[in-house]
């Protein structure tokens, strides 16, 4: 087997025939296999400059090296690559493909790819309503494509077919990845932690200056039935596209440096192509929001299913419309809830007033009658008294005389004289009792009182 046939063999067994075409249908070629889009094919033969001249033209080498693609690799094939770059134009699709090592994320592999008119006018809305997103530098793509090699314009692969189960996929375990770390880091379920404020009426929002869905949120705040004042200030961000991560964490951080003038944070996206949500489903943007110190609203117009960012939210609806009356409701509850407050407190203090003046009016018949009651039962009371008083004073002094005789045996037990009586004497110096011998001197004079009489006597 030549090298040639080698080669064919390896690429043709990389992948099973090809089944179809977009949806099951047939495969299309808008060029001839071995031409360029729109350009003549020429196929005049490169060997005859070598047999007149012994050298090639570069046309001609160019030719060679693309009957050797075309004999190499004759049939199409699956290939899995990165977006590095994906633009449009004259409606055909031009692609840069890339392959990345695993461990470095460096490019190992790069090349060109095309989508033509034709095809890509069918590839293109199929992709689109599968994944929810264009094609986009970034994603992952499965591709069905078949060598092409001009000699004016060089090698290229020609997309036949796309695979956006495969993007559908790739997009799935980015999404996990996100969410995963986003739960390890603590900061996954921050925004749901956070209360709305009672008066939640200072809005910031984040949101294209033009778009339609900001003026129809503006509009339903400003017209709402209840009459509630709101102040909305619009930070402009950019909502699809590959700047959404940048521009929407610009927003955050103008609206962080004015945090005590807002109460919420609304993301509002409406009006705009739908297809184009992916830039909300960045890690960069996730931990800002989930971060962020006030709740955080979003109305991306999602339908079909929850964006990471809506994930991370405080509170997440549908629409812009659908923020607005989130908010007019709110605010609705608020004033329900002051309302039955304030029913409460009136039934409170009317039964409070009605307590009262029952017994007011109770006091009243009380202070009428009071004085002359008062009055009576003081005359009584005196009445009592005086028939009392003599009793009482009778028995006080009966009691104090009895006390008085008390007191009076028990002075006669005090009495000097008693002692005398009994035998005893009392010796008196300078008319003063006598009780230590250490107190006298020879010559002083001492009397002996007894009994009977008295008796003096001199110290020798």
């Amino acid at each position: 087997m030549s090298q040639k046939e080698d080669i064919t063999a390896s690429l043709s067994n990389q992948h099973p025939p090809f089944r179809g075409g977009l949806e099951g249908l047939p495969v299309q070629h808008s060029s001839p296999r071995g031409g360029w889009e729109g350009l003549p094919v020429q196929h005049s033969s490169p060997r005859s400059g070598w047999e007149e001249h012994g050298h090639y033209t570069l046309r001609q080498l160019n030719q060679l090296v693309r009957d050797a693609v075309s004999d190499a690799l004759p049939d199409e094939y699956w290939v899995e690559a990165e977006l590095s770059e994906c633009r449009e134009h004259g409606g055909h699709c031009y692609m840069e493909l890339i392959e990345k090592d695993g461990r470095s994320n460096t490019p190992v592999a790069r090349a060109s790819a095309k989508c033509w008119r034709q095809t890509w006018q069918m590839v293109r809305p199929y992709f689109e309503r599968a994944t929810g997103q264009p094609l986009r530098a970034g994603l992952k793509v499965l591709l069905r494509v078949y060598p092409q090699f001009h000699e004016a314009y060089g090698f290229s692969w020609i997309v036949t077919d796309i695979d956006p189960t495969y993007t559908l996929g790739d997009m799935a375990r980015r999404r996990q990845e996100i969410i995963r770390q986003l739960k390890e880091e603590g900061v996954f379920d921050l925004q749901r932690e956070l209360t709305v404020p009672m008066f939640a009426q200072r809005i910031a929002v984040i949101s294209a200056a033009t778009a339609a869905g900001f003026g129809d949120f503006s509009r339903q705040l400003a017209d709402n039935e209840y009459g509630f004042r709101f102040t909305v200030t619009l930070f402009p961000a950019i909502m699809q596209g590959e700047q959404v991560e940048a521009s929407v964490v610009s927003a955050l951080n103008s609206i962080y440096d004015r945090i005590h003038d807002f109460d919420v944070v609304c993301i509002l996206r409406g009006g705009g192509a739908t297809a184009d949500l992916s830039g909300f489903d960045t890690l960069a943007l996730a931990e800002n929001v989930a971060q962020f110190p006030l709740p955080i609203i979003t109305g991306i117009g999602h339908e079909r299913d929850e964006s990471i960012l809506d994930m991370v939210s405080n509170t997440r609806v549908k629409t812009p419309t659908a923020a607005a009356a989130f908010l007019i409701d709110h605010l609705r509850q608020v004033l329900e809830r002051l309302t039955t407050a304030q029913q409460r407190i009136n039934m409170a203090a009317a039964q409070r007033i009605a307590g009262d003046k029952a017994r007011l009016s109770h006091l009243s018949t009380l202070i009428a009658t009071l004085p002359q009651r008062l009055l009576s039962d003081n005359r009584h009371r005196i009445d009592l008294l005086q028939r009392r008083m003599p009793i009482a004073i009778e028995r006080q002094l009966t009691a104090q005389k009895h006390r008085i005789d008390q007191l009076s045996l028990k002075l006669q037990g005090f009495d000097p004289q008693l002692l005398l009586t009994r035998g005893y004497s009392i010796t008196l110096l300078n008319g003063k009792a006598l009780r230590d011998p250490r107190q006298v001197k020879p010559g002083d004079i001492i009397e002996t009182r007894i009994e009977k009489g008295t008796i003096q006597s001199i110290v020798k």
